[in-house]
């Protein structure tokens, strides 16, 4: 690996990427998602009012039936009767969330170092970001709407085809954060894996796949139930403003590194 490598995204090509560390880098990861996980989970399901949940969760309905883009219960509906795929895509929002990123992230270390700092940086922003929609707009997703108001029409497909876990076993039921759905993180974690992959993947069929895999992603959030279409746009806000945020960590660490090795010269 190499000590300085260009960065192709747009930093100069005579700054500098630190070295990497894997075993450093597995700390940060490790220990960034716990700290995430705790805090996400303190403004959890059992500490959220079910009535203040509901009442964001209408407020989403009443902006996409104002734009004439309510479509979720539509949606799903088309593909109820076929068992086996709504099961797959049960499995698909449950696994390919954390796999595949963590596929991306070891894919920059190992392949494209150079830029593996930006979008490590931009991928903790965004998650990062993400607490302040989970902590201040707990909003129930359109799967459990129907115990509220029946008019909505919405399964909770994971509840009633199954798949690998489920949000009513007993760990997973108490420590869960069922509210935290405003903004995706399925959506921005999807879009930045597409964002990695597609100008580093060497086939044209792997970039076709790599940007078609956020789309893929809002169907999964949609069919299941688990999303509204506007927390993707959430999550692409958010994501957004993480890459400010990785861009700018980026440069900064580049900056001291050059003037590291500047200062070793003299």
């Amino acid at each position: 690996m190499s000590d300085v490598i260009d960065d192709t995204d747009s930093a100069p090509s005579t700054a500098a990427a630190p070295r990497l560390r894997w075993w450093r880098e597995v700390f940060y990861v490790a220990a960034f998602y716990a700290v995430y996980s705790v805090i996400r989970n303190q403004f959890g399901s059992a500490a959220v009012s079910d009535s203040t949940a509901f009442h964001h969760a209408r407020h989403v309905v009443s902006i996409e039936r104002h734009l004439h883009l309510f479509f979720e219960p539509r949606v799903q509906h088309w593909f109820l009767g076929w068992r086996s795929f709504i099961q797959f895509w049960n499995l698909f929002y449950g696994t390919f969330h954390f796999v595949v990123t963590t596929f991306c992230i070891v894919w920059l270390f190992r392949r494209f170092p150079e830029r593996y700092i930006r979008w490590r940086t931009t991928l903790a922003c965004t998650t990062a970001l993400a607490l302040i929609g989970f902590a201040g707009y707990p909003l129930m997703p359109p799967r459990l709407l129907h115990e509220f108001d029946p008019s909505f029409h919405i399964v909770d497909t994971l509840r009633q085809y199954g798949g690998l876990w489920s949000f009513d076993s007993g760990a997973m039921a108490k420590v869960s954060n069922q509210y935290a759905a405003m903004p995706s993180l399925h959506f921005a974690w999807s879009t930045w894996c597409a964002l990695v992959l597609v100008p580093t993947v060497p086939k044209r069929w792997m970039r076709w796949l790599a940007a078609s895999y956020p789309v893929l992603t809002v169907f999964a959030i949609v069919v299941t139930g688990n999303h509204y279409w506007l927390d993707a746009a959430g999550g692409a806000v958010i994501l957004g403003l993480g890459y400010l945020g990785g861009s700018w960590w980026d440069r900064r660490i580049r900056g001291r590194s050059r003037g590291a090795g500047t200062a070793a010269r003299l």
